[in-house]
């Protein structure tokens, strides 16, 4: 990439970049420090991601209506819960003022060939995000592993509602892939539906994000990836988008098959 399309890139980056701190250990004034930095001097990013005890003190940061949406996590990072108390977990952040829930399928039970049980977790959160509220579902694709599981993952996440479909919870030994990329790409264009995509853990540099952008393009369709399809799920990027803004140089992709 030249200079020029490298910072293009980091422009468009930072405009799909749902800004994340889930740390076990996040304190408020982590939220509050999340919340400024998500309002960069080149602009914000699409939102923030961050655990639900922390939504309504972010609203009342933002205010209403504030360009930066605020995602939070539900189910999360195992999957495990019963889906009536992870409908409740999302019912109570919304009416804290969530704009975004991002689901964690339980994909421990899709390993074990139970395929209701991700139909049943999507469809009962799904009902509870109302208005605008959009449900990302995580497939947690490093731990499904295998190329048709991660297809089929993907297929009834979509076609139980979900309106974007995410890789990874970040919280497992792989996350983010390409390959993952290209699987759940290609059922999303395969459902002829709306559905957004959005890759997380360790994209940390702007030539990362590059190869994602790529990716979607290539499949999808040039300028596919706008803030409503495609977003990036990261802690680090932002450092990266900022200091490539700023006239630097972006560090080395780390992402690759």
């Amino acid at each position: 990439m030249t200079s020029h399309s490298v910072r293009e890139t980091a422009a468009v980056a930072l405009s799909l970049l749902d800004l994340t701190n889930l740390k076990d250990d996040c304190t408020p004034a982590q939220i509050e420090a999340l919340c400024a930095r998500a309002q960069s001097p080149y602009g914000n990013t699409a939102a923030i991601c961050i655990w639900p005890r922390f939504v309504a003190q972010a609203r009342g940061i933002l205010g209403t209506d504030h360009a930066v949406k605020i995602a939070t996590v539900v189910n999360f990072p195992g999957g495990g819960m019963e889906v009536a108390d992870v409908a409740a977990e999302a019912r109570e952040a919304i009416a804290d003022g969530a704009d975004e829930i991002d689901l964690v399928v339980p994909y421990r039970a899709l390993l074990a060939g139970n395929e209701k049980a991700v139909t049943d977790m999507v469809t009962a959160v799904k009902a509870e995000c109302t208005g605008p509220v959009i449900l990302k579902t995580i497939l947690e694709t490093g731990e499904l592993k295998d190329a048709a599981l991660i297809r089929r993952a993907s297929e009834l996440a979509i076609d139980a509602g979900s309106d974007f479909i995410k890789t990874s919870t970040g919280k497992v030994a792989v996350n983010a892939t390409l390959e993952a990329a290209d699987i759940m790409l290609r059922a999303i264009r395969a459902s002829g539906r709306k559905v957004g995509f959005k890759p997380a853990g360790g994209i940390g540099s702007v030539a990362d994000a590059a190869l994602y952008l790529s990716l979607a393009e290539t499949i999808m369709a040039p300028d596919w990836a706008m803030p409503s399809t495609f977003r990036f799920g990261a802690s680090s990027l932002l450092d990266d988008i900022i200091n490539v803004l700023a006239g630097g140089e972006s560090k080395t992709a780390s992402s690759g098959y």
